[in-house]
């Protein structure tokens, strides 16, 4: 009984095998069927529907449209985005809440598109940036706002 079982198991491991090797043997003669990307070489095409972090985006003149208003940092179901507010004299006189720091947490950050949705200005969008390793996870902490940065004319 043991050495029927033994010669079974043999067999089906060589049946195992031979199966394996069909399929090699099958691309080794069909080149223009492998699907594997030669990557960094070659980037992929990305989905437009892609989401890879938060970027808050400026203008030419290093203005935005985030107003502070913290709507997408209520949004956030994990706390990945922290917005600083300060207080400014505008030009008539009044003090105004503006944007001082928009920090993201790309290491908390599900790529939930929620904080998008929330924001009333479309301050900020999704880009299609996929290459976030680092050797240090305080480089994956980043603000968002260019220094010298402003909230653009018209955005209320």
């Amino acid at each position: 009984m043991f050495l029927l079982n033994y010669i079974k198991e043999v067999f089906s491991a060589v049946k195992s095998l031979l199966k394996g090797m069909r399929r090699t043997g099958y691309y080794f003669t069909h080149h223009k069927e492998i699907i594997t990307q030669q990557y960094p070489e070659e980037r992929p095409q990305l989905p437009e529907r892609f989401k890879g972090e938060v970027v808050l985006t400026h203008d030419e003149n290093n203005e935005h449209a985030c107003t502070g208003c913290t709507a997408c940092e209520l949004a956030c179901p994990n706390g990945t985005i922290k917005i600083i507010t300060k207080q400014e004299v505008g030009a008539d006189g009044k003090k105004k809440k503006a944007l001082d720091t928009f920090v993201y947490h790309l290491e908390l950050c599900t790529m939930c598109n929620l904080c998008i949705v929330a924001c009333p200005t479309d301050a900020i969008k999704m880009a299609q940036t996929f290459e976030h390793s680092v050797f240090d996870r305080n480089l994956l902490i980043k603000k968002l706002n260019n220094p010298g940065s402003k909230i653009r004319e018209g955005v209320e």
